[in-house]
């Protein structure tokens, strides 16, 4: 089996890690890596052992697919020469600064016939995984995903930065569309919103509650669901999935209610996501989360923050 013939275009903190997966990945030829930082680039390449290059188009005639790790802003620009090239595209999240540009993405997927792969790396953590197949019919899911503040992804707001990941969850969990939306937030630290709270509510009568943080003192990363006569909590971080449920005592007017720890082998998700992306080209399966999944992921989390900013 011949290897594809992979590259990097961006190369700070996440597009490095996705370098050094490629680099040791059995199925792939990592070509180069680009990035406009000429040291971080040539640093990375060495580490990875590939070629460096500063421009991301030095590659679009090199490689058979290329990971995109560039600020939001840039998707478009960078992704569409190696689109129209007809390479494939694993694309970080949000799939684009707005959902223009996103739309312009898809389609230019759709009409190369390639693969398109949005990077919402919580749907390859094991129990994201693990609750996605036990869900049933969810009535109420509550969302926390909190973070100290680090000096980085401080050019978007925490939406775009974190509570998209649970939007994109929550949207694979209810088999419906969004009837309303309510949402409140901040600005705390930044000049974009660090802190922020979103009610979804859906028109099979689901709720949905979304609270995200980047200036908290602990990092917490967590979702429970709420089904008929059972409730599921996910702690992200420690890939741990409890589920609860009543369960009768005779002679006991009521039952009590029994808690069970699921069996989950933690993976990590960023090898996950990249071996899924690897094996979409081999197989021609679609992605776990293509394009069109990434675009609604973002016209929601657009809409929550044209909520907040209405009642600013």
């Amino acid at each position: 089996m011949n290897k594809l013939a992979v590259g990097v275009a961006g190369v700070g903190y996440l597009g490095r890690f996705h370098a050094l997966i490629y680099a040791r990945h059995p199925e792939v030829e990592l070509v180069g890596v680009a990035d406009t930082n000429p040291e971080t680039v040539r640093r990375v390449a060495e580490e990875a052992g590939c070629e460096a290059f500063d421009d991301p188009r030095d590659l679009v005639e090199r490689v058979d697919a290329v990971s995109i790790v560039v600020p939001t802003t840039a998707h478009l620009e960078v992704s569409q020469p190696f689109l129209e090239a007809g390479r494939h595209v694993l694309l970080e999240k949000p799939i684009a600064a707005s959902v223009a540009e996103g739309r312009r993405i898809v389609d230019l997927a759709r009409e190369a016939g390639v693969v398109l792969q949005i990077g919402h790396l919580e749907r390859f953590n094991a129990g994201v995984m693990a609750l996605a197949e036990r869900i049933e019919s969810p009535r109420f899911i509550e969302a926390h995903r909190m973070s100290p503040f680090v000096a980085r992804a401080t050019d978007v707001d925490v939406i775009s930065d974190l509570m998209i990941h649970d939007i994109d969850i929550v949207l694979s969990l209810i088999d419906s569309e969004i009837a309303h939306i309510s949402a409140a937030g901040a600005a705390v630290l930044t000049d974009h919103l660090d802190i922020a709270n979103a009610r979804l509510e859906f028109a099979n009568g689901a709720v949905a509650n979304v609270i995200a943080s980047r200036v908290s003192r602990e990092r917490m990363r967590r979702i429970r669901v709420f089904e008929h006569h059972r409730y599921q909590s996910l702690d992200f971080i420690e890939q741990t999935l409890d589920t609860a449920y009543p369960r009768e005592k005779p002679g006991e007017e009521w039952p009590e209610i029994v808690t069970e720890r699921v069996a989950i082998e933690p993976v990590k998700p960023l090898d996950a996501e990249i071996d899924a992306f690897v094996r979409c080209i081999r197989t021609g399966e679609p992605p776990l989360v293509g394009g069109e999944t990434g675009l609604r992921a973002l016209e929601v989390a657009l809409q929550v923050k044209e909520k907040i900013e209405q009642g600013r």
